[in-house]
């Protein structure tokens, strides 16, 4: 059966303290509304909706970048949950399927729970999410007759008897679209908040003799995000979670809770992840390498038995083929190193391609900026870049060809050639003695 998304994004997220809209403060570097979006699209949707309220350009622009087929809808007065849902009912005009509604702020629901509740929908016209909660504090209560879903009761409006439940709303429903929508329709205002719940579909439901069901999962994924404090909680928990896969998938970390992952990085089996390592957004890195300590890597590529680090950084573009290694504080952006090439030490690779086996020493620098432009440098197969050297892009080293340690390398130079670009050195004969000399007497003196 055909699946559409209905994503709930419109809250301003008040107690953030933030002109940000709530659903974009990142957990792992993406967006709360990423997360959301990604575990629904798990179920494959035929449709993406995304209800946009507060900050709704910048939360279109997000849903966009994630997927350029998600429409966007606006809810532009906050009247409820069930008012938020109704606004995607034009965009899914037509649509015969199930609607699954997420929340934008509530980003660790697993695509297994998801799938159990499609599953759920054979036995049931309406399958709601429910955990039980440790507190169950001020969530709404799922009252039940055995296994049917009978009412769900918001805090506000619950008697002692039902407050004591702890079987708790989430809030995810999964319901045939045409029903969902003309449930809604039936929803009114009259409770504590003055507020169309999303939640009173259930009784309806019932009262139309619709079947209700509930299929549970741990609360940790209902996690909802109101506060900063809660945020810097969620990313406590999705990191321990991605460190937790990262090690049953076969990655070596010695130290996880050192280590912090970006939403998208994918690490592959038997790679070496030492201590205070950050991979920020769009890393793969390939089964075998090494990253080394203290260092930082964002949009890059690490294949097979390359090494990184210890205190490297690896920016957008930079690309290492198998072998390759990068040392102590080296920095590489939109730059490829073939298999084998080394750039070891205190160099700045941008803006190039380095040819399999190449070595660039110590202090090498590509100038690949001439304030207004980039410029590229390529360095050939085999070549020997010596220590110092400055090469000034755009400009070429050949296959096999030497620079001279200090060297500015202003032109091309063909492979297997030596180039040296720098003053010839000539000795003064005492010279340095005498000087040294009268800069001591300066000094007794007290001069400066």
């Amino acid at each position: 059966m055909a699946t559409a998304l209905i994503v709930l994004a419109a809250g301003k997220g008040s107690r953030m303290n933030s002109d940000l809209p709530k659903v974009l403060h990142p957990i792992g570097a993406a967006p709360l509304l990423v997360h959301a979006l990604d575990a629904g699209g798990t179920l494959d949707p035929d449709r993406t909706v995304v209800v946009t309220g507060h900050g709704a350009e910048a939360v279109e622009r997000t849903a966009a970048r994630f997927d350029d087929r998600i429409v966007t809808v606006r809810q532009d007065a906050q009247l409820g949950t069930a008012h938020a849902v109704a606004q995607a009912r034009p965009a899914l005009d037509g649509f015969d399927g199930d609607a699954v509604v997420l929340y934008g702020d509530t980003p660790f629901i697993e695509p297994a729970t998801l799938e159990a509740m499609k599953a759920a929908r054979a036995d049931h016209d309406i399958v709601v999410l429910g955990f039980e909660a440790a507190d169950p504090g001020r969530y709404g209560r799922l009252v039940m007759e055995g296994d049917s879903l009978q009412a769900i009761v918001e805090y506000k409006d619950a008697d002692a008897a039902t407050r004591a439940l702890t079987l708790c709303n989430s809030g995810v429903i999964c319901a045939d679209a045409k029903t969902l929508f003309s449930l809604i329709e039936a929803v009114g205002n009259d409770n504590a908040s003055g507020e169309y719940y999303l939640t009173d579909i259930v009784g309806l439901a019932r009262a139309r003799g619709l079947s209700a069901g509930v299929v549970t999962c741990a609360e940790a994924e209902t996690l909802g995000i109101n506060t900063r404090a809660e945020l810097a909680a969620a990313e406590a928990a999705f990191q321990a979670r991605k460190r937790a896969r990262a090690i049953e998938d076969g990655v070596i970390l010695p130290a996880p809770e050192t280590v912090i992952f970006a939403q998208d990085t994918h690490v592959g089996a038997d790679t070496l992840v030492e201590p205070y390592v950050v991979f920020a957004p769009g890393v793969t890195v390939e089964s075998g390498a090494t990253i080394r300590a203290f260092s930082h890597l964002e949009g890059c590529h690490v294949s097979r038995d390359a090494v990184v680090g210890p205190y490297a950084r690896l920016r957008p573009g930079a690309t290492l083929s198998e072998g390759a290694k990068v040392g102590n504080f080296v920095e590489v952006k939109n730059a490829t190193l073939g298999a084998g090439a080394k750039v070891n030490h205190l160099s700045y690779v941008g803006d190039a391609e380095v040819g399999a086996a190449a070595n660039l020493g110590a202090g090498t620098v590509t100038c690949n900026y001439d304030g207004y432009f980039k410029h590229k440098t390529t360095i050939g197969a085999g070549a020997f870049i010596g220590s110092s050297t400055m090469l000034v892009a755009p400009v070429s080293v050949g296959d096999g060809a030497v620079t001279a340690s200090g060297s500015v390398v202003t032109m091309d130079v063909p492979p297997g050639d030596l180039a040296m670009g720098r003053a010839r050195q000539t000795n003064k004969t005492g010279l340095g003695a005498r000087l040294m000399g009268r800069l001591k007497a300066l000094k007794s003196k007290g001069i400066n």
